[in-house]
C-alpha cells in the first residue's frame, strides 16, 4: 500500500548538490557510497543483489521500479549488496504471475534504505556530466551541513578493495559432481547465473575465497580456471594478481569476467583506471574484432584496463571493443588459453549475444585435455 504522506528525503552529492524526493517506506533513513546509475528496463532485483554493486547508491534511469515485484529465483547473491536505491516512481502495487513478493516487502527484509520522487532524469545528466562520486541518501533533510560531514568521511572507490566483502569466507561446490569437466573459481564475488551457466556445461565447480593462491586452486585438480566478477578496485587485490600470474604460467584454460580480467590484465603487467562514470545497463554495444559481429551486452563496471599498454604488449591480443567510448571489452593472450572479457556474458539481466563465450572455455578445455592426453 502506497504511503499517502511520505517523509522527505534527499540525496546529497559530495560536490554539495542535493536533489529532493521522498523515502519510499515512510522511514527514517541513511545511506553512503558512491553513486551510479544503471540504464537496464529491466532486472533490478538482479541488479540489487549483484555482488560487482557493493558500496554503491544505485540511481536506476527506468522510470518505474518494482511494478513485476521480485521471484526468489531471481537473485544473484544472498542478500542485496547495494547500499541504498534512488529511483523515480515506486511501485507499491506488482503485478506478475511469477512474483512471490512485492519488491517493497524485499527491501524491507533486506534493511535497504530507498527513496524515490528524485528527478533521475537530472541527476544521471548530472553525474555523466560531473563524473561518479560519493554522496549520501537521508531523511534528514534539515541536517545537510552534518551530512556534508559525515559524507566527507567516506572513503573514495579509487584504492577500496571490496572483494572480501561480498566473496565467501570458505570454499563450496556447485553442480553435479559426476560432470565432465572440474573448474576452479576464485570468488571476487561471483554472481549465481556465472555458476549456473557452467554447470549447465557439464561443469562440476569449486568456488574458493577471494585470497586462496594458486595451490588452494590446484588441490581440485581442475580442467580450467576463472575469475570472477566482483566489486571495487582490482588494484589492491596483491593476492589475487599474484594468484593469476600462477594460474596463467600453469597452461590450463583461464577465463575472467569484470574484476577477474582487471586482474588478470594486472597479472601481464597491464595498468588499470578508474573510469569517468562506467558501463552500467543491459545494452552496451561491444564489436568482436574476431568476427566483425555487433553485441549487445550487459556490463557493470567503474574500473578498466589501460588500451595504449594492452596494444603494445607482446603476449596480449584485443578482442572486444566497446563502441561507446573504444574502451578495451576483451583480451586473449597469444600463446596461452586465457581470455577475459569487460562484461557479463551470463546477461542476468540482459541479451544472450555473448554466452558463447562459455561455449569457448569449455573448447578450451577440450583442446587442452586432448594435448595432455
Amino acid at each position: 500500500m502506497k504511503y499517502k504522506h511520505l517523509q522527505k528525503a534527499l540525496i546529497l552529492l559530495e560536490d554539495g548538490t542535493v536533489f529532493y524526493g521522498k523515502s519510499v517506506n515512510n522511514k527514517k533513513g541513511t545511506a553512503y557510497g558512491e553513486v551510479c546509475f544503471n540504464t537496464g528496463m529491466t532486472g533490478y532485483q538482479e541488479i540489487f543483489t549483484d555482488p560487482s554493486y557493493f558500496g554503491q547508491l544505485m540511481v536506476t534511469t527506468n522510470a518505474h521500479i518494482g511494478n513485476y515485484g521480485v521471484n526468489k529465483d531471481e537473485t544473484e547473491s544472498n542478500s542485496i549488496k547495494i547500499s541504498g536505491l534512488i529511483c523515480r516512481n515506486f511501485s507499491y502495487h506488482y503485478s506478475r504471475v511469477a512474483a512471490n513478493d512485492s519488491l517493497q516487502n524485499f527491501l524491507d527484509k533486506n534493511k535497504l534504505f530507498a527513496i524515490s520522487d528524485i528527478d533521475t532524469r537530472a541527476l544521471v545528466a548530472y553525474i555523466r556530466d560531473n563524473g561518479a562520486m560519493n554522496a549520501v541518501i537521508s531523511t534528514e533533510v534539515d541536517k545537510i551541513d552534518e551530512l556534508k560531514k559525515q559524507l566527507a568521511q567516506v572513503p573514495n572507490m579509487k584504492g577500496m578493495e571490496l572483494a572480501s566483502k561480498v566473496a565467501n569466507k570458505k570454499p563450496y561446490y556447485f553442480g553435479n559432481k559426476n560432470a565432465t569437466y572440474k573448474i576452479s573459481i576464485l570468488d571476487l564475488g561471483v554472481k549465481k547465473n556465472i555458476l549456473k551457466n557452467l554447470a549447465q556445461r557439464d561443469c562440476y565447480i569449486k568456488v574458493f575465497p577471494y585470497d586462496a593462491t594458486f595451490k588452494d586452486l590446484e588441490t581440485f585438480q581442475p580442467d580450467g580456471f576463472f575469475f570472477s566478477n566482483g566489486p571495487g578496485d582490482p588494484e589492491p587485490l596483491s593476492q589475487a594478481i599474484e594468484t593469476a600470474k600462477q594460474v596463467i604460467n600453469s597452461n590450463k584454460p583461464v577465463f575472467g569476467i569484470c574484476l577477474g580480467h582487471q586482474v588478470l590484465a594486472l597479472a601481464n603487467g597491464i595498468s588499470t583506471y578508474k573510469m569517468h562514470i562506467g558501463h552500467r545497463g543491459i545494452n552496451h554495444p561491444v564489436i568482436n574484432l574476431k568476427t566483425g559481429k555487433g553485441e549487445i551486452t550487459s556490463q557493470n563496471h567503474g574500473f578498466a584496463i589501460n588500451k595504449e599498454e594492452t596494444q603494445n604488449h607482446p603476449e596480449i591480443e584485443i578482442t572486444h571493443l566497446h563502441l561507446n567510448d573504444d574502451t578495451v571489452a576483451g583480451i586473449k593472450m597469444k600463446n596461452k588459453p586465457v581470455f577475459s572479457v569487460q562484461y557479463h556474458p551470463e546477461a542476468s539481466p540482459g541479451p544472450h549475444d555473448s554466452s558463447y563465450l562459455f561455449d569457448e572455455f569449455i573448447n578450451k578445455i577440450e583442446q587442452s585435455k586432448l594435448q595432455n592426453a
